[in-house]
């Protein structure tokens, strides 16, 4: 037991010594171009991928808004599966999006028609699409599947015959995001209700 401890802990410390190794070549290139780190906030992260699979302390890390970590993706060519590291919208982009959202009352505005809406707040869907969906377009299916909660639940208390029919009410927004997904840049992605 002894020595299983004694060999992680020096595989631990040695990994340390690389990282203080890697973070002072980083901070001396930096200051070449006479910039300089933060010293609580510069990481050292792995960028783990199909080849790269070792295991580190961090492998993801989030900046402006994008969560870089490991994802699945698809290789065009042969349709096999691998292992990338990649950008995709955040958690806390994300957390963030859904919160303007709810804070938007779509459920609650029974006087509005879907025109009305999409007047009101493609814009910001649209924003969010062309910022967030440039790299990893499918993170954003979660993210936006709240705005079509929100219009279905809309829907239920617009209308009469979709009160307390909530698939119908889904069934009939898919209609019409199918018939007019110029109505909500998430709905041009193919996210719809």
């Amino acid at each position: 037991m002894m020595n299983r401890i004694a060999v992680t802990t020096g595989l631990v410390l040695a990994a340390m010594v690389v990282e203080v190794a890697a973070r002072r070549a980083v901070e001396r290139r930096l200051l070449q171009c006479k910039l300089e780190t933060h010293p609580e906030k510069t990481r050292i992260v792995y960028c783990r991928d199909s080849n790269r699979p070792e295991d580190h302390p961090r492998i993801q890390f989030d900046f402006l808004g994008y969560g870089f970590r490991p994802r699945r993706a698809r290789n065009s060519r042969d349709g096999r599966y691998f292992a990338n590291f990649a950008p995709a919208i955040g958690r806390k982009a994300m957390k963030a999006i859904v919160q303007t959202v709810r804070g938007w009352g779509i459920h609650a505005a029974s006087e509005k028609e879907l025109d009305d809406f999409s007047r009101m707040f493609n814009r910001y869907i649209r924003g969010w699409v062309n910022y967030y969906g440039r790299y990893h377009p499918s993170a954003l299916h979660r993210t936006f599947d709240c705005i079509n909660r929100r219009l279905v639940r809309w829907a239920m208390k617009k209308y009469k015959r979709y009160r307390d029919h909530q698939r119908r009410a889904t069934h009939w927004l898919r209609r019409v995001a199918r018939k007019r997904p110029e109505l909500f840049a998430h709905w041009q992605l193919g996210i719809v209700p």
